[in-house]
């Protein structure tokens, strides 16, 4: 046998070799659900039949994780968790009564395999698309008169939003902006001086998220994680800024145009029609806002979804 087709053959046995060693490891070293199910039916059920009928609901109605991702359109987009009977949970809150009993099935959630810190650094337009919440974001660089109905608003509807707070409003207007987040809203940054950022250097765009930070950690004792561009003018530096910040840059899903003085009923059926799971809606403490926020939280909320704050409509969490 020549040198080299020794050679050979013992590359390719090293081979084999190699795949047996990763096919077991794949199939014992990570035991999955339902075999641990498996395991505690063999050694803990006396109930099989039940145990059966429970595992049996579990596999027909599971509903799989939604993974983080970067969309065509919408860029990037947060995941959300599935959901899946705990087999063994149910088992023991039934077993005592010894038959199946839908009400006291046990849920679980099952997150995803991708999160949003796991994608490239992307604008966020709007939340997933199969979590019926909506989000109301709030950029406050002026407008100081409407900021009290439109706190009383929220309060009555029990409603928390996240405003958005332009640093050197902030910084002349310390009250306003503790008695917003006192009042349990979120709060993120709208850049110093309400600059138009895609026209912006590195440095000047990293000095005005960060000085905008500066003063609300200063105003409110923590620094935001959201980040909104005035205008919504942006470009890939501004978002890569932001992320260097260990911040996420908000957009918008639906515009209410209040700056445009739209009347308040006109402009509350345009943006209650366009909401869908997962809208994000941009506005102002404007006099439309003032005197149409009632009226479209109250239909948002006639239309099934929740309303929460970025955060909240970011989370994985499920809410049904």
């Amino acid at each position: 046998m020549t040198n080299e087709n020794w050679l050979g053959k013992r590359f390719m046995k090293n081979v084999l070799l190699v795949g047996a060693f990763l096919l077991a490891f794949g199939s014992y070293a990570i035991p999955s659900n339902a075999m641990f199910q498996d395991s505690y039916a063999k050694k803990d059920v006396k109930n099989e039949a039940l145990y059966q009928e429970i595992k049996s609901y579990s596999e027909q109605h599971e509903i799989q994780p939604i993974d983080a991702k970067v969309d065509r359109v919408w860029k990037a987009m947060p995941g959300y968790n599935g959901l899946r009977v705990n087999i063994k949970a149910s088992y023991e809150k039934m077993k005592k009564a010894g038959t199946f009993d839908e009400s006291k099935l046990v849920y679980e959630e099952v997150p995803p395999a991708v999160h949003l810190d796991d994608l490239e650094p992307q604008p966020i337009f709007r939340g997933n698309p199969e979590k019926p919440m909506v989000s109301l974001l709030i950029n406050v660089a002026w407008g100081n008169e409407f900021i009290p109905p439109i706190l009383q608003i929220l309060n009555d509807q029990e409603v928390k939003a996240t405003f958005f707070f332009d640093g050197s409003w902030t910084k002349k207007n310390p009250d306003y902006a503790s008695m917003i987040y006192k009042e349990g809203h979120e709060v993120g940054n709208h850049a110093y001086s309400h600059p138009d950022l895609q026209k912006r250097s590195k440095a000047d765009t990293m000095d005005e998220i960060s000085k905008t930070n500066d003063v609300i950690e200063q105003t409110l004792g923590f620094k935001p994680k959201w980040f909104a561009p005035p205008s919504g003018s942006f470009n890939q530096q501004t978002i890569e800024v932001a992320h260097e910040l260990n911040m996420k840059t908000i957009l918008w899903t639906v515009d209410t145009v209040d700056w445009r003085k739209p009347e308040p009923s006109e402009m509350v059926r345009r943006v209650v029609s366009q909401v869908e799971n997962g809208t994000m809606i941009l506005m102002h403490p404007t006099e439309p806002v003032a005197k149409g926020l009632a009226t479209m939280i109250e239909e948002i909320k006639a239309k099934g979804y929740q309303l929460g704050t970025v955060s909240e409509l970011m989370s994985e969490d499920r809410i049904d």
